[in-house]
């Protein structure tokens, strides 16, 4: 053996023990992904096709699952929420963000300790955020006690009225995620060449001007990131109408989320639960892959 393919049989004799190694190293991770996350996505595929109850036989049914969600008298309204929310959620949160960004610049003092209280209730515990506004919101909380002080007016009770209840969840929510996207904003913001933003104040622009024809086309990105991660998390809402109105007035915010919570956990339907998940994963990659296409003119990277 020559001393030329002594060297290459070692490089490979090396390059197996590294890549051994490198296994045994990423096994735990691949071991978690594989039992909590690819053996349930597989599993969840199958029980939509079975009639899966909790207890008892399991039969195979086809898409008997995916024909009885369009019969279900909860499904079309549920579903009908959920675009609701994300319909008046997403807009609201982005652009309110984005304008909490700006309003939060250099020349602002103390901008540091304003963003740390912006983004307090991100890290809050849901759970503690909602109850803070069950008590606001409620006929002797203290919206309506303020309301009856200074204007003698009774505000309606707004958890309890569907005209209000949606809205109402969505403020709350908005509320809840606006430190999030202004962080965003912000780091996206600061980042912008001052040559650039220093041209254009030349150039005579300024005010809502500067801000719509130079800064919003310079984050584009950033806003796209944004609007896509929320559009995402709101089409999941749960947490906000299952604590702020339990689904009411009637059925009026109900997601779709609590849908498949209800048809799983309350009624033991694990397969039509399971059908309905799917059904809102294929609604997330449809809205997703329309913003992706669309991105195209309205999203300016640099190059």
């Amino acid at each position: 053996m020559t001393t030329l393919q002594a060297r290459q049989r070692s490089r490979r004799s090396f390059a197996k023990m590294e890549a051994r190694q490198a296994l045994g190293f990423a096994s735990p991770a691949l071991v978690g992904l594989a039992l909590f996350t690819i053996v349930p996505v597989v599993l969840s595929v199958v029980m939509s096709f079975f009639n899966w109850p909790t207890f008892g036989e399991r039969t195979f049914i086809g898409i008997g699952n995916y024909a009885r969600l369009f019969e279900d008298p909860a499904f079309m309204p549920a579903l009908r929420n959920t675009l609701v929310y994300t319909v008046l959620y997403v807009p609201a949160s982005v652009v309110l963000s984005l304008l909490l960004a700006v309003a939060l610049g250099p020349r602002i003092r103390g901008r540091g300790a304003l963003r740390v209280l912006f983004f307090i209730p991100v890290v809050t515990p849901m759970v503690a955020n909602v109850l803070v506004w069950k008590m606001l919101l409620q006929p002797q909380g203290l919206f309506n006690g303020l309301a009856q002080t200074w204007f003698g007016l009774e505000l309606p009770n707004f958890l309890a009225d569907k005209n209000w209840a949606m809205i109402m969840v969505v403020v709350m929510s908005v509320w809840q995620g606006l430190g999030y996207n202004m962080l965003i904003f912000s780091a996206a913001l600061e980042q912008l060449p001052e040559s650039v933003m220093e041209a254009a104040r030349i150039d005579g622009a300024k005010g809502f001007r500067l801000l719509w024809s130079v800064t919003i086309p310079m984050i584009s990105p950033s806003i796209f990131f944004a609007t896509i991660m929320t559009m995402i998390t709101s089409l999941q809402v749960f947490v906000q109408p299952q604590m702020l109105t339990g689904g009411g007035p009637g059925n009026a915010t109900a997601p779709l989320v609590m849908w498949i919570y209800n048809q799983g956990f309350k009624y033991q339907e694990l397969g039509l639960a399971a059908a309905g998940a799917w059904i809102l994963f294929a609604l997330i990659i449809i809205i997703t892959a329309v913003q992706f296409r669309l991105q195209k003119k309205w999203v300016h990277y640099e190059h």
